[in-house]
């Protein structure tokens, strides 16, 4: 498969990483010299400096043999020029990223399909659904829906006082298992991401992810130390479209939101078109604005502005007036390692949000997929396919690495938790953890 990646900024370096590590050969094409020949020093890939807007650029990346063409800079309309270019060169799949709602409005529905772009996809769009799966489970680190929201992926820093502390997993299956339906899919201590086996002993501050049916998430919860009730008073730290989106979707809930938002004219905006939202107006980061959101009502605080600064300072602020639950949105991911020292319970990525919305369509053998924030191992949702070399086999017969974990399959709309002995079937949907090295292993056995 070759992949030409339009734009080498946070989205598509981290785009052109993924795909490369998988054995994809992937071409960059990058206007900015300096950024072009860190990314060729970097990376597995090969980098053309110039505009994917020109079609002797797009040539040189080998637009006339590759598969798929990927436009993710921050520009709409290069975006779309380019997959317009790429489309006249017969290339079979385009992705562009689109970010200015006027393109989205019906009015632009002619410009869009001149693109002729097989899916659009928005950053602000992807980090909002990422925020409110964080909302509905509150205490966790990292939340993924998979199986048609019947299977979730929970990853949480294990307290101290959990239940699953000093455990085995052997330990843990036969204490909980008949009642709670789950699987550790993968634990990070220190600096290292393993995908466990039976006799590996959990301890407390590691970080876990469980996977488990979706009627298992409060008993998860609570095996974590999480039993929290999900939270009915949201403070939305920034008015911005990732903030407007997460608002609009939670009015539907029940849930009382308030919004700080800097702009006068977007807070006034926003007061006009919410309902039953509080909006306030004034700058996240100042102390008597805060408190004019009465904190201490506040069950959970999402930091959502394009400002990482403002973010986590708003974060760390609301968390020592003691709000619960903070999120913080970081466009920098060397500020991770600083969020955790801090106590922001949950970080999320614009740009890891953007790019597994991409890889989810460019990696067609697939029905999902994502990455996450801390730690190497990705998230796969397989579909088993009439004549896969894996259909009527058991798990312990496909004899995957021990980088390779099958943690669910859902069948007919019904999840289970996968265990060795659980077969396989034509329709199945198999959620997959696995370090990003092993998913051609996979998709071979899986085949």
């Amino acid at each position: 498969m070759r992949v030409i990646v339009v734009g080498a900024g946070e989205v598509g370096s981290y785009v052109a990483d993924r795909l490369s590590r998988q054995g994809i050969d992937v071409s960059v094409i990058e206007r900015n010299a300096k950024r072009a020949a860190h990314l060729a020093e970097t990376l597995d890939v090969h980098v053309i400096t110039g505009s994917g807007t020109h079609p002797s650029v797009l040539a040189r990346a080998g637009v006339d043999s590759a598969d798929l063409l990927v436009a993710v800079t921050k520009s709409d309309e290069v975006n779309l020029v380019a997959s317009m270019l790429a489309k006249q060169a017969d290339v079979a799949r385009t992705v562009v990223r689109l970010e200015a709602p006027e393109l989205r409005q019906a009015d632009a529905a002619a410009l869009r399909r001149a693109s002729e772009a097989d899916l659009f996809i928005d950053p602000d769009e992807e980090t909002a659904q990422e925020v409110l799966a964080l909302i509905e489970m509150p205490g966790a680190a990292e939340v993924a829906k998979l199986g048609q929201g019947e299977v979730l992926v929970v990853g949480a820093r294990v307290i101290p006082e959990a239940p699953i502390v000093g455990k085995s997993l052997i330990e843990l299956g036969v204490e909980y298992e008949p009642e709670w339906d789950f699987i550790v899919a993968s634990i990070k201590r220190g600096e290292e991401t393993i995908i466990p086996r039976g006799d590996y002993t959990i301890e407390a501050n590691d970080q876990v992810r469980i996977v488990c049916k979706r009627g298992a998430r409060k008993a998860v919860a609570k095996l974590l130390g999480l039993a929290r009730d999900v939270p009915r008073e949201i403070l939305l730290l920034g008015g911005g479209r990732t903030g407007r989106l997460v608002a609009e979707k939670l009015g539907s809930t029940g849930a009382r939101v308030h919004i700080i938002e800097r702009d006068p004219d977007r807070a006034r905006h926003l007061a006009e078109v919410l309902d039953n939202v509080r909006v306030l107006h004034g700058d996240i980061t100042d102390s008597d604005v805060l408190d004019e959101a009465d904190l201490p009502r506040i069950e959970l605080a999402a930091a959502l502005t394009g400002e990482d600064d403002a973010n986590i300072l708003a974060s760390v602020y609301a968390k020592a007036a003691g709000v619960p639950e903070t999120i913080a949105v970081v466009h920098r991911l060397n500020f991770l390692d600083l969020l955790d020292e801090v106590g922001v319970d949950a970080a999320l990525s614009p740009r890891t949000a953007t790019a597994n919305g991409v890889l989810r369509f460019v990696r067609g053998d697939l029905a999902q997929v994502t990455t996450f924030l801390q730690g190497p191992v990705e998230l796969l949702e397989f579909e088993i396919h009439s004549g896969s070399a894996a259909d009527g086999r058991t798990i312990k017969e496909l004899g995957l690495p021990r980088t390779v974990l099958i943690g669910a399959v859902v069948r007919d709309g019904r999840a289970q938790i996968a265990r060795g002995r659980t077969t396989l079937r034509k329709g199945d949907h198999v959620i997959v953890m696995a370090e990003p090295e092993s998913a051609s292993i996979l998709a071979a056995a899986l085949d």
